[in-house]
């Protein structure tokens, strides 16, 4: 303190530099709050009011030499102690500033809730396959008990075999006796022995769509009798054969309503094999399944 009562214009000096930091700060105060001081202008600002102090403190000790040795030796004291103050005072480096970015509260009602909705969606998008994997399940088992016990009552409007679950809206009902269902697993053995399944069933569907209109027999007996329609009635196969598994899987698809050819489908034969050509020549084509082809 005696120091700077003897120096006045040390004094001063120094308050100018406090002034000018102080000014500094309130001049850039949102540069402070955000954390975006400029370290470099702050070190430059430091060593510039450094040199300054020094560089005064040098000249006025030049100018004391030709004083006395006391007010060289009293200047070299407050050369010493403006050194150690400007040396030991830095900024805080450490400190980190908090930005905009970290103080914004985060909306974290609103994340959480669309977290829910994208749960609750996934839930039920899951419950909707779970239950789609259910019916389909369902129907399969359905399926295979029909195809295992075959239906035993045909249902059946003017244009088509309807299932079960139509049968409200059928215009006949037919009955099928244990004779007829043999007879019926015969005939599809004698026609499609050789035939893939679909064949199999295909034929079984042409003797039920047969039975189902008004052009042909009402009964699956006459049917597969009709004088002239199954060439295994007229050279005595049916009567030799004996259903294999397929035979028998096929007409019990067919009953349940498994269909391999439409509705209108009332005729089949063998390209390679037949004889007669008429029905290849006067119906309409449908499909060909193997080695047989299938007319409306």
């Amino acid at each position: 303190m005696l120091i700077f009562k003897q120096n006045r214009c040390i004094a001063l000096l120094v308050g100018v530099i406090l002034v000018c930091f102080s000014a500094i700060s309130l001049m850039q105060p949102n540069q402070v709050a955000e954390g975006k001081i400029d370290n470099l202008q702050m070190d430059k600002l430091q060593s510039t009011s450094r040199a300054s102090v020094i560089n005064y403190l040098q000249e006025e000790s030049k100018s004391s030499k030709t004083r006395g040795t006391t007010k060289v030796s009293q200047t070299n004291k407050l050369y010493s102690t403006v050194n150690l103050f400007s040396s030991t005072w830095k900024p805080e480096q450490s400190v980190e500033w908090l930005s905009k970015n970290k103080i914004k509260p985060q909306n974290t009602s609103q994340a959480s809730i669309v977290r829910v909705k994208a749960d609750v969606a996934q839930s039920n998008s899951a419950a909707q396959k779970a239950t789609a994997k259910k019916s389909a399940q369902t129907v399969v088992k359905t399926v295979s008990a029909s195809q295992k016990n075959p239906l035993t009552t045909l249902y059946f409007s003017r244009t088509e075999l309807l299932s079960q679950e139509q049968q409200s809206k059928a215009t006949r009902r037919y009955a099928v006796s244990e004779e007829e269902l043999l007879l019926l697993q015969k005939i599809v053995m004698a026609e499609a022995e050789g035939e893939p399944y679909q064949g199999k069933v295909a034929v079984a569907n042409v003797v039920l769509n047969r039975l189902r209109s008004a052009n042909f027999p009402d009964t699956i007996y006459k049917v597969i009798y009709q004088k002239h329609q199954f060439s295994p009635v007229a050279n005595g196969r049916l009567k030799r054969v004996k259903p294999n598994d397929d035979s028998i899987k096929a007409v019990n698809a067919a009953l349940s309503g498994v269909k391999e050819v439409p509705d209108s489908t009332y005729f089949f034969l063998s390209l390679k094999l037949a004889q007669d050509l008429t029905v290849h020549h006067s119906q309409e084509y449908v499909k060909t399944i193997g080695n047989h082809t299938f007319y409306k």
